[in-house]
């Protein structure tokens, strides 16, 4: 019986596809650097924020730049990270629905601490989630399974009796690596087949597929 879920952020609970290409793309061109199209960016996010700048850079990565795209990327995103970003139809009902059935949510992601609790208490202002973990240095970022385990002895809830549910190979790596089963979801930002070669226990088309599932398992 699941007693929690654990949801990834981007490309998952919501489509903040386009806000994170923007302010990337802000970054790169303060600094003289090519800009990309908004298609390519979905290859570059999934592994933080500095594997996203790394990508974004490409030819031109160095330290410093990276620094300086970083800062920058962080100052416009903390003033346009709701520009476009929207919770993805459905979910709002799904995650109210896992509430009603006693069952725990937590959110875990890649993202920076901070910009996760923010754009979660603006996504979902009247949803509850008893943890919400984002990149920290307290512990290495996804896949490897620290932060999992960390909400799963936080929420007192063991490996099965926990799911968790993402968009990427990321996601699915992070779940198998914490001994737990993962949904993989194909409304966000990476493929079915990702999804299918990383080893996903479930696939889902629809936030409306994930409730009955759950309630099975």
């Amino acid at each position: 019986m699941i007693k929690l879920c654990v949801f990834d952020l981007d490309g998952t609970l919501v489509d903040s596809l386009r806000d994170i290409a923007d302010s990337t793309n802000f970054a790169l061109k303060k600094n003289g650097f090519p800009q990309h199209d908004l298609h390519e960016y979905p290859d570059f996010i999934c592994d933080g924020l500095p594997a996203l700048i790394r990508q974004a850079l490409g030819n031109n990565y160095s330290p410093e730049a990276s620094l300086r795209l970083t800062a920058d990327f962080t100052c416009y995103y903390n003033s346009h990270f709701d520009n476009h970003t929207r919770p993805y139809q459905g979910m709002t009902e799904l995650l109210n629905n896992i509430r009603a059935h006693d069952i725990k949510l937590a959110v875990l992601s890649n993202k920076p601490d901070h910009f996760v609790k923010v754009i979660m208490d603006k996504m979902y202002p009247d949803v509850v989630f008893q943890k919400m973990q984002g990149k920290s240095d307290l512990f290495p970022q996804k896949p490897a399974p620290d932060s999992l385990l960390y909400i799963l002895e936080k929420l007192e809830a063991k490996v099965d009796e926990t799911i968790y549910i993402g968009d990427s190979n990321v996601d699915v790596f992070t779940a198998q690596n914490a001994g737990v089963k993962a949904i993989g979801v194909t409304w966000g930002f990476r493929t079915r087949q990702e999804l299918e070669e990383a080893g996903a226990d479930y696939i889902v088309e629809s936030p409306h597929d994930i409730m009955p599932l759950i309630i099975k398992l």
